[in-house]
């Protein structure tokens, strides 16, 4: 479209339109432009497009496990225990002739499970810490900073152990431990947050017109409070993978013969002059699985950001 310019002020009193302002892009251009810089991002990133692949493939297994494998986890052929890993069994069969490629696959819904309710309580649960004890202050800071010391003074595997003993074995209640264990971290980032926000002139301005503490807490703070809470979460994933698993290999998670990937490894500790592969290839899917996560979540915290 061509552009008219008008010099004369009379010309312009007159009604004469000055030059025309370009028409703003539509919408679908501009998501579009989004998705291209996003596939550029990821694409020359050769470890970010593996991960991102590795993360894609656990997910689908965890919710859709007959995609990768037709067999019964839970079904052995005791005429093929102790298979090496072929064509037929790709990560080899257990003494039960289980193939361990499928007990694999189908652990993934399991251990995935655990790990997204862990993430979930220590993100609710810390979060809704570290937002009254930053909001509300004084005293009620004092007391609730005072708990979440003491939670960082155990160690998160040793309080998650606590836990778990008290709460009794059981896949959600591992991920329930694992999750109390991590409040304390979440706590920490979204009351520093919390007080970073509240200090901000724009929710001093909306204190001053009147607005009630629902509101400015609801509009400004939370919202502007809540980036750095989400990049923890992110970054909790791949260690809640691991504590999870942890449990899991010590006996606290699901009763056998559920398939879950802590306990696939510590039934395979007792062949590994044999058969190494019980113990080697869930363990490779763990450390794959938690790599993965991590590099995705370095790229979403730092190398993104400073490219936006």
């Amino acid at each position: 479209m061509s552009q008219t310019f008008v010099d004369d002020p009379a010309e312009a009193a007159l009604g004469v339109a000055g030059p025309l302002a370009p028409e703003p892009p539509e919408h679908g251009s501009a998501r579009r432009v989004d998705v291209r810089r996003v596939l550029r991002f990821v694409l020359r990133r050769p470890g970010l497009l593996l991960s991102v692949a590795v993360l894609l493939l656990v997910v689908l297994a965890s919710f859709w496990p007959d995609l990768f494998t037709s067999q019964d986890p839970l079904k052995g052929v005791p005429s093929q225990n102790f298979r090496d890993p072929s064509g037929a069994h790709w990560f080899g069969t257990d003494e039960l002739g289980r193939d361990v490629f499928s007990r694999v696959v189908h652990g993934a819904q399991l251990s995935l499970k655990a790990t997204l309710i862990a993430v979930l309580v220590a993100f609710v649960v810390g979060g809704l810490l570290g937002v009254v004890a930053g909001f509300v202050g004084r005293w009620v800071d004092d007391v609730l900073m005072r708990f979440v010391d003491v939670l960082l003074a155990i160690p998160a595997l040793f309080l998650s152990l606590a836990l778990v003993t008290a709460l009794g074995y059981g896949t959600v209640k591992v991920a329930v431990a694992v999750g109390i264990a991590s409040v304390a971290a979440f706590a920490r980032v979204a009351r520093s947050e919390v007080l970073r926000v509240r200090q901000a002139v724009f929710v001093e301005a909306s204190r001053t017109s009147g607005a009630r503490w629902y509101s400015v807490l609801g509009r400004h703070v939370l919202p502007n409070a809540a980036g750095p809470v989400i990049v923890l979460a992110t970054l909790d994933f791949g260690s809640s993978i691991l504590a999870v698993s942890a449990l899991s290999f010590l006996g606290y998670g699901a009763p056998p013969p559920a398939p879950e990937w802590g306990t696939l490894i510590s039934d395979g500790r007792n062949y590994l002059a044999n058969a190494w592969w019980l113990t080697a290839l869930p363990g490779l899917a763990i450390a794959a699985t938690v790599l993965a996560t991590n590099r995705i979540a370095r790229a979403l915290d730092g190398e993104w950001s400073r490219q936006r």
